[in-house]
This record gives C-alpha cells, sequence and structure tokens, in this order.
C-alpha cells in the first residue's frame, strides 16, 4: 500500500530514501479522521512512530505554503525522554521535512547549553529535547513556546517513569490551549491515560501494539543454569549465536562492570553502560556501537532507555527482569523494522519457579533448555571458518597468490589449511565448560527453631555474661 496524498514536498523526501509504503502506525496517523486530532497511540519500539508524527507534523505545520518560511518561535515542540532518542528524532526529521525548508533544532542535557541558546535565538521551526533541558530553557526565557502548534510527546511513559512529570506540566502549561497534542508510548498506564485527560481534548485512541503482549517477531528461549554459571552462559550465547549486535541487561551497576570486565578480559568487543558514567563515556561507547567498533552493550534498563541499536539480533537477561513490563521493554530492543529477534532469558536452577511465573504473566511461550555447551560452540566454528575461509578465497590478490606459492613449495595444502583455520579459531574468545543444572538439589527448607531445646537434669553450661563473642576469655591474675 502506497502513501497517501501528502505535501510535495514529504513525497519526494520519502522517494529519496526509497520508503514506498507506509508502516502500520505511519498509516494509521495519516488516515482522514486523525487529520487535525490530538492522538493517543500505542505503538511498539522501531514501529516507524517517528516518521508517523513526522509527517504529520509536515501536513499540520505546511498546509498549502510551498516551504516553510522564515524560522521564529517555533511551530512545534517534540519531547523525548533521553537524550539519545530526542537525538535520533531531531535527525530524522531533519531529512524529512529538510526538502521543505524547515529548521529542527535539538536541545538536550550534556551538550553545551549556550549553543542552544544560540540556535533557539536564530529561530527554529520544531525543537526537539529532553523534559529537563527544555524546562531549563523555558525558565530562562531562552524558549518561547507561545505560538506553538502542535505538541509531541514520545515515549510518554518512560518519561513518567523517570519521573519528569513536573517537567512535562511546566512545558504543556506554556503552550497555547488550542494547540494540537499527540502522545505515543508503548504502553498506556493509567498515569498516561491520566495526562492524556489533562491535555488533550477527544483524542482518537490507537492501538497498533497489544498492550504487554509480547513481540511477534522476537524468539523467546529460556536458558536453566547452575547457580554459579551466569556469566559463563553469557559468554557461551554471545559466541554461539554471533549476533551482529546484542544487549545483554543487569540488574544493578555493579553487575554491569563486572560483566563487561569478563567479558573485555574474553576478548569481546564490548561497552558498559550504567548510571555512573559521565557523559562523554556514554556518548564514546555509544559511538562505538554504531560504528561497529563494539558489538556487544551491558546495560541497566534505566541506562538503555532510548538506546538505538538498529542491527541488534540479541538480548540477554543476565538477571531476572523485575516484571512482566521490564521483560517487554528488554526485548522490544530487538526484531524491529521486520527483523527478527532473540531473547534469551538466563535463569539459574534455583529460580525456575520464579522465571516460568514471569514468563506466564506476559504470556510469553518460551523454549526451555541449557545454554549452549562448548561442543556445540567448537561444532558450529568449524561450519563457520569452513564458511568464511572458502568465501575469502573466491578473488585472492596476486600478492597473496604469489606468497602462497612460496607457501606450498614449503608445505602440503592440507598443512597450511590447518595454519589458516587455527589462527582463525586463536581470534575467538574460548567458550566455557557449564555446570549441568540437573544436578542441582534444591535445599530443604529449614524447620523453624522455637528457642533451645529444653534439656531435663543435665547441668547447664555456666555462660559469662561479661564476655563479648569471639573474643578469648581474660586470663586471671595471679597474688603476688
Amino acid at each position: 500500500m502506497a502513501f497517501p496524498e501528502l505535501h510535495p514536498s514529504l513525497l519526494r523526501a520519502l522517494a529519496a530514501r526509497n520508503y514506498t509504503e507506509p508502516t502500520p502506525v505511519q498509516q494509521a496517523v495519516l488516515r482522514p479522521e486523525a487529520a487535525g486530532r490530538d492522538l493517543l497511540v500505542s505503538a511498539q519500539t522501531g514501529s516507524g512512530k517517528t516518521a508517523a508524527y513526522g509527517l504529520t507534523l509536515g501536513e499540520e505545520l505546511l498546509g498549502e505554503e510551498p516551504r516553510f518560511g522564515r524560522p521564529k518561535q517555533p511551530l512545534a515542540l517534540v519531547v523525548a525522554p533521553t537524550r539519545e532518542l530526542a537525538l535520533q528524532v531531531q535527525k530524522e526529521l531533519a531529512w524529512l521535512l529538510g526538502e521543505a525548508g524547515g529548521r529542527i533544532i535539538s536541545c538536550v542535557g550534556g551538550m553545551d547549553i549556550r549553543r542552544e541558546q544560540r540556535a533557539l535565538g536564530a529561530g527554529a521551526h520544531i525543537v526537539v529535547g529532553t523534559p529537563g533541558r527544555l524546562a531549563d530553557h523555558l525558565n530562562q526565557g531562552h524558549l518561547d513556546l507561545s505560538v506553538i502548534r502542535a505538541v509531541v510527546l514520545d515515549e510518554a511513559d518512560e518519561m513518567l517513569d523517570f519521573g519528569f512529570r513536573e517537567e512535562l506540566e511546566l512545558l504543556m502549561n506554556a503552550t497555547p490551549p488550542e494547540r494540537r497534542t499527540m502522545m505515543f508510548s508503548a504502553t498506556l498506564p493509567k498515569s498516561i491515560l491520566g495526562l492524556a485527560r489533562l491535555y488533550q481534548r477527544d483524542a482518537l485512541r490507537m492501538a497498533l501494539s497489544r498492550e504487554n503482549e509480547p513481540h511477534a517477531d522476537i524468539e523467546y528461549r529460556a536458558f536453566l543454569i547452575g547457580p554459579r554459571d551466569m556469566e559463563h552462559a553469557v559468554v557461551n550465547s554471545l559466541r554461539y549465536f554471533d549476533a551482529h549486535g546484542a544487549l545483554v541487561f543487569c540488574a544493578t551497576r555493579e553487575a554491569v562492570r563486572h560483566l563487561h570486565a569478563n567479558l573485555r578480559e574474553r576478548g569481546f568487543s564490548a561497552v558498559a553502560l550504567s548510571g555512573e558514567l559521565k557523559q562523554f563515556e556514554r556518548t564514546t561507547a555509544l559511538q562505538a556501537l554504531r560504528d561497529g567498533r563494539a558489538r556487544v552493550c551491558v546495560a541497566t534498563d534505566v541506562a538503555a532507555r532510548g538506546l538505538d541499536m538498529p542491527e541488534l539480533g540479541l538480548v540477554i537477561h543476565a538477571d531476572l527482569p523485575q516484571n512482566k513490563e521490564a521483560l517487554l521493554h528488554r526485548s522490544g530492543r530487538t526484531g524491529r523494522a521486520g527483523r527478527k529477534g532473540l531473547s534469551l532469558i538466563i535463569v539459574p536452577a534455583q529460580h525456575r519457579g520464579a522465571g516460568e511465573r514471569l514468563l506466564a504473566s506476559a504470556k510469553i511461550k518460551a523454549v526451555w533448555t541449557t545454554a549452549p555447551s562448548a561442543d556445540a560452540i567448537r561444532a558450529r566454528d568449524e561450519e563457520n571458518l569452513v564458511r568464511e575461509i572458502v568465501a575469502m578465497a573466491d578473488a585472492p590478490a596476486d600478492d597473496d597468490l604469489a606468497a602462497a606459492r612460496v607457501l606450498l613449495a614449503e608445505r602440503s595444502a592440507e598443512q597450511l589449511a590447518a595454519v589458516l583455520v587455527r589462527i582463525r579459531r586463536e581470534l575467538l574468545p574460548a567458550p566455557e565448560v557449564l555446570e549441568d543444572p540437573a544436578t542441582f538439589k534444591k535445599q530443604a527448607p529449614k524447620k523453624k527453631s522455637y528457642g533451645p531445646k529444653k534439656t531435663y537434669g543435665a547441668k547447664r553450661p555456666r555462660i559469662d555474661r561479661g564476655k563479648k563473642r569471639d573474643e578469648p576469655a581474660r586470663p586471671k591474675n595471679k597474688k603476688r
């Protein structure tokens, strides 16, 4: 299905990026009955919602005009929960509305606030930012929201989770009451519905993702492991599935630090994200993921919010999520834009019951099995190495062929091939030997104790009330 009739500049921008068909969320917001109305949309991450509201903003702000006029006070405001998501939105809106001369600027924490102030002073058609930084500019008089015609709250549920209600209320109250308000959220809890009742008028509700339902493009597997094998199971999972990008979730910052250090020690190209990182360190880690220098990211739930990894093929829950919402949000980082994804839940044998209850509450049918063994990884390595080396031999360079003839004069082809296999294999992290979880036995619960057992007829030992625990008795002074 082709895009509906849109502003010519928007159609040119879409054609330049080879976008020929709208995604379901884009198709929904562009329906005639949605035109000009407030929208309350639940859509999964990676569903194309940024382009969806970008097209809607373009239609709203351009109208019958061929291009945007000279930028003055912003006409639209887009609020996102994290710096990374805001910058991603600003980048996407820039190419989508750039054909019509739209000027989109970002205002986010961690960036030079004076540069943002100069950009706001020069004028903009759309401002994209995080709640805290936008509120700072508003309080300092650098952000004028008096002529705003449309507001978009992207991932509104996460903004409330982060405690940005006060900043959101400040921003919304500074905009004209007749503005158009569009709220996009992965889920629609009561807090979001309350916010919608407060700031929207007769909103059209669109449920494009079933709330708290598993993503259809994600395969779930639960790996049962021994009580001390979590890190080994993560290592073997990364080795066996060898995804282009992998995201590993831990429950605490300390767990992130420890697992990241172990993965780096074993030869994985990994970065860590946690709340204790400075903005420069976080930016460096994210850039390593984007340009392919790192293929594994170890993170906490909060640190991974707004993280954009388009090629992410694997999510590993090293620690069990706290609830079904966390499980679905974590897993939703993969299986995006029509790609298939894999979500692995690492479950220690003593916590199998908790794992089963978590999956049942999220309505997920996971395949229960054990983590990949070292033998399974070596077998897959052999297949991959053969395929890789054969592909490398398709078009050898002339100088490489000359060196090969010299080597063949000294050794057999079989010997040289074996050396090549060994060299390639040594570049791979070694797999770990895992404990068989079937051998783990649950300890029987201890019986309740109701005080010391009474003895009859036996002499009770004398207790020195003055002596401290683990302190030797003081020797008595002898008379001189």
